[in-house]
């Protein structure tokens, strides 16, 4: 094994006991807020071999749990995965906190930060595990739109730089978590979390 070998096991085992943290089965409860997402973009990763920014077509896939959607705030966390195309996959933990309006599926913001690793060819000189952070600004319908980057590399250099914008659907805040205005287009019968009074939307 090579000098680095430890930190690297390390790290794979700190972001593997945040993974099994974020996707944990606890006991069922109705009041949880729930998330999964469908998304799309573009994204942009610093080499630090060439020092260019390498821009690719994204393909973003999310899912999490999180606290009671009657809250005005919702934390929770996150398992994403985000493709680059002609590069390789992106995967992060993380944690997020979002407005109660996000949760339901109506017009909200989440903030989510976390750890990742790049398991694909040449990852290296982009920064092997980026601390990533992104911010959503969520619709009605389920849509968002995601706009996001790379702080910095957890094992030193080369840093890990970059920058990713996407858009798409969460089926979860379109569907069972969805309550407020669009009901009158789509009636939800029995929003997860129980429905918000009506003064309280």
């Amino acid at each position: 094994m090579t000098a680095r070998s430890p930190r690297f096991l390390r790290n794979l085992a700190a972001i593997a006991a945040a993974g099994a943290c974020v996707l944990h089965a606890s006991e069922g409860r109705a009041d949880t807020s729930s998330w999964l997402s469908v998304t799309g973009g573009y994204g942009l990763k610093h080499s630090e071999a060439r020092d260019t920014y390498d821009g690719a077509g994204v393909l973003g896939f999310a899912v999490g749990v999180g606290t009671s959607p009657l809250a005005s705030v919702v934390a929770g966390g996150t398992f994403r995965s985000t493709t680059y195309f002609d590069r390789g996959t992106d995967l992060n933990v993380a944690a997020r906190v979002a407005t109660g309006s996000f949760a339901r599926g109506q017009w909200g913001l989440a903030l989510e930060a976390g750890p990742g690793v790049r398991v694909w060819r040449g990852a290296g000189d982009y920064g092997r595990f980026p601390l990533s952070a992104m911010i959503l600004a969520g619709a009605p319908w389920g849509l968002e739109l995601a706009v996001g980057g790379d702080v910095m590399n957890l094992t030193g250099a080369p840093q890990a730089r970059g920058l990713v914008v996407m858009a798409g659907i969460d089926l979860v805040r379109l569907t069972v978590m969805r309550q407020g205005a669009t009901d009158k287009w789509w009636e939800n019968p029995s929003p997860a979390g129980g429905r918000m009074r009506p003064n309280a939307e």
